[in-house]
């Protein structure tokens, strides 16, 4: 078999659908974690969002991020203040997967930014992108990366971000492989956008759970 990074094989959403045979869904019902049964916040994790956000402005207004700046700032602290980097649950940064196209003879091969996972359940799937380029442009090459979660029976769930953007995307591959994304998150507008995304965070950690 022949084996291709996932960067070079999948560059357009188009393509994503249709080398794993995806549709994007419009029952909004799929994907209504990110705007129903939110958890409410703390007033501790308001403020931590809150100067989470400063530092990444006070970055920001200088110039682009670049990739690895934009998970150290917010990425990475975000997952800290969802409570990621504690028990149950495990992150693997770097992260390789493979994928064996249906009848293909390629060998599709890439690493995640950052994975989250309890035991061997997928959670999250991070994303990230400097800030020059749009949150959208990660969203084929996370589609790919949830097509090689090892439990295929359990919906997965992903995070893009460029720091000035945030977008989630749920993926499932029972019966019908289809996914949905949610709106575009963005805490470069307003402390109240980086409380949504934290519930979104929260709510998701919950759902693996049900």
């Amino acid at each position: 078999m022949s084996r291709i990074a996932i960067t070079e094989a999948i560059t357009t959403l188009a393509e994503a659908e249709r080398r794993f045979n995806l549709h994007r869904t419009e029952n909004e019902e799929f994907f209504s974690d990110w705007r129903t049964g939110l958890p409410n916040l703390s007033e501790a994790e308001r403020m931590g969002l809150n100067q989470l956000r400063e530092r990444y402005l006070y970055q920001r207004a200088e110039s682009h991020l670049l990739e690895g700046t934009v998970m150290l700032l917010l990425a990475s602290p975000l997952l800290a203040i969802a409570g990621f980097y504690d028990p149950p649950f495990k992150v693997r940064a770097e992260e390789s997967v493979q994928i064996i196209l249906d009848d293909s003879e390629e060998v599709l091969q890439g690493r995640i930014d950052v994975l989250v996972l309890d035991n061997q359940l997928w959670i999250v799937v991070l994303e990230s992108k400097k800030t020059a380029l749009s949150v959208w442009s990660g969203l084929p090459q996370t589609l790919a990366y949830l097509m090689a979660n090892p439990q295929p029976e359990r919906p997965s769930f992903g995070m893009m971000t460029n720091g000035d953007d945030i977008l989630f995307v749920k993926l499932t591959q029972i019966d019908n492989r289809q996914y949905d994304v949610s709106r575009v998150f963005s805490p470069f507008t307003s402390n109240h956008e980086l409380y949504s995304i934290l519930q979104v965070l929260k709510r998701i950690s919950r759902v693996i759970d049900e």
